[in-house]
């Protein structure tokens, strides 16, 4: 038994799932409003026999560690670490016994206890600071509650303090310096890292200290105003994402995650009862930080300055938004403000910025409108230069066709001309156009495609008489991979009735969720019924294939020679023809 199978036998998933959804019996099975979607009919189901969770109205699922990836925004080592301590299971026994591991799993440990240490000290030390305490109190408006709960503190003046003190509960120099919380002296030896500086704890998922952002007090031109934790084996800024631990829960429900750049931003929103807000450390988006708020959300909503930095920032981050499936939004606040200002003068204002975010590709578009003059040819070379580096960087050939047409209005230029220059060898170190990707979906959304395969899939894998659904389509008709998968596996083996294991292995927990969706919608269905909605799912599945084929292939022709032309209108056809033979009943 591995560390994972450990943890599953100790804990039922009712009990893990039901400390963040109400759970109602349902016969062998538990129901409860999605945590995921707003709804008023329960559509989320927990099956305790198979040790899964469904959720209807998303599409999503999968066993104990999946629902706490998705609730808590963590990747699967930190959920297994989470819910093994919730097991008393201890999974050093598990991991590499041999003496660098045991001594680099025991220092990461003291690394924990270091941090949480300071940052106590520096939460003591702020109370007997005028100057830190007038400043989160009076210039910040932070409660006494929002203080304590975000643990600020202050770190004082006097060389090593902090130092003294971790070396006194017997923590050695080394392992102090490795946290990150100590500097060389200018004439040798150590001294604190931070000084005379508000302390703002920077936390993981999980909410344990990892390091931490001092702001300066006082006005000195010479010293920057933030000093950041330096790389550690702790915190790492590319990866980091500030106050996810209190926000998470709410991102999750609101849908939609707000990106700001400061961390007391993100503390002044939460004390205002807006608490889908975060930020990195500094503008820059990365691949890590997009990944981490993946898990919670699609939908990422960036507040920067509207400066050449904010700018620049933004145009970084579509791209990596982009290839995670991240929508990416700008909200706009009035010149000169920032969101702790704006809160500060009206929350209400704060709530509509949030409320009316703007798409980044066409927020960039309008900023380089302000500073380019479009009237001569040289400003519109400027400016085709700058918008079709950032177009050319989207995945989608029809957005990128949109935006064409908008520029082209702008500019009062041909589209073709800004098309040559779009796929052109003359733009240097630029790459050139990608192929032309299938549109997400024609008439529908991607979630209810996704449906229609999950629910088609569960009838043919449990229901072998419903099997004649699947003749004649092929795996390119199915988006999710675990429904591909199963559907090659039933037009491989027509006659499987789940008992070759080997077969199943790749998609058991998939196979499972299949089985509690034929169990929840169609078990009590005569077989009549179960082959007549078979063949509906079927039809839903060709039309909607059909006709994101036929969008991608017009979408083809604007390019094509006359033969290519030819052959592309021959596959128009042949999906009239299929979509004809396939009509639903």
């Amino acid at each position: 038994m591995d560390a994972k199978e450990e943890v599953r036998t100790k804990l039922a998933i009712e009990d893990v799932v039901g400390e963040y959804v109400q759970l109602k019996r349902a016969g062998r099975n538990f129901k409860g409003l999605s945590p995921f979607t707003p709804e008023r009919t329960p559509s989320f189901v927990v099956s305790p026999d198979k040790g899964i969770w469904h959720d209807f109205s998303s599409g999503r699922g999968g066993d104990v560690f999946s629902f706490v990836m998705e609730m808590e925004g963590l990747d699967f080592r930190q959920a297994l670490d989470t819910l093994a301590r919730r097991a008393g299971v201890d999974l050093t026994k598990y991991q590499d016994n041999s003496k660098g591991k045991r001594e680099y799993i025991q220092s990461k440990d003291r690394l924990y206890e270091i941090n949480e240490l300071a940052a106590k000290f520096y939460q003591a030390q702020l109370k007997g600071s005028t100057d830190a305490l007038g400043y989160v109190r009076t210039k910040r408006g932070f409660t006494n509650e929002t203080i304590v709960a975000w643990k600020l503190g202050y770190s004082p003046n006097n060389g090593t303090a902090l130092l003294d003190f971790l070396k006194k509960k017997g923590y050695n120099e080394k392992d102090i310096q490795l946290a990150g919380l100590t500097s060389n002296a200018y004439r040798g030896g150590l001294q604190d890292m931070f000084r005379g500086r508000l302390q703002i704890p920077l936390c993981d998922a999980s909410g344990r200290v990892i390091g931490f952002t001092a702001r300066l007090l006082g006005d000195d031109p010479n010293a920057p105003k933030y000093i950041n934790t330096p790389s550690t084996p702790l915190y790492d800024k590319s990866s980091h994402v500030y106050g996810l631990h209190f926000a998470k829960e709410s991102i999750r429900k609101g849908g939609y995650v707000v990106l700001a750049e400061g961390n007391l931003d993100v503390i002044t929103s939460h004390q205002a009862k807006v608490p889908q807000v975060v930020a990195t450390a500094g503008t820059a988006l990365t691949v890590q930080h997009v990944k981490t708020l993946a898990r919670l959300t699609g939908d990422v909503r960036l507040c920067f300055d509207a400066d050449k930095a904010g700018i620049a920032a933004t145009e970084r981050a579509i791209p990596i938004a982009h290839a995670a499936g991240i929508n990416l939004q700008v909200i706009t606040i009035p010149a000169g403000k920032d969101p702790d200002e704006l809160i500060r003068q009206d929350v209400k204002l704060w709530h509509q910025a949030i409320e009316k975010p703007q798409y980044a590709v066409d927020w960039l578009i309008e900023r380089y409108l302000t500073t380019t003059d479009i009237t001569t040819a040289l400003g519109k070379r400027t400016f085709t230069d700058i918008v079709l580096a950032v177009i050319r960087q989207l995945n989608d050939s029809v957005e990128q066709d949109h935006y064409l047409g908008k520029l082209a209005e702008i500019l009062s230029v041909n589209k073709e001309a800004l098309h040559s220059k779009l796929t052109g060898e003359d733009t240097v170190a630029q790459p050139t156009r990608r192929g032309a990707k299938k549109p997400d979906s024609y008439g529908t959304t991607i979630s209810d495609k996704e449906r229609i395969e999950e629910h088609l899939m569960a009838l043919t894998l449990v229901v072998p008489s419903t099997r004649k659904a699947l003749y004649d389509l092929t795996p390119e008709m199915f988006d999710d991979p675990r429904a591909k998968q199963v559907f090659e596996l039933l037009q491989n083996q027509p006659e499987f009735d789940g008992t070759d294991q080997a077969s199943v292995q790749n998609f058991a927990e998939y196979g499972k969720i299949l089985t509690l969706v034929y169990e929840t919608l169609y078990q009590d269905l005569e077989p009549l019924e179960q082959s007549l909605e078979a063949t509906r799912l079927r039809a839903k599945l060709v039309s909607i294939f059909v006709r994101n084929q036929k969008q991608s292939l017009t979408a083809a022709l604007h390019d094509a020679e006359p033969k290519q032309a030819d052959e592309l209108l021959r596959k128009v056809k042949d999906l009239d023809a299929l979509l004809k033979t396939n009509q639903q009943p």
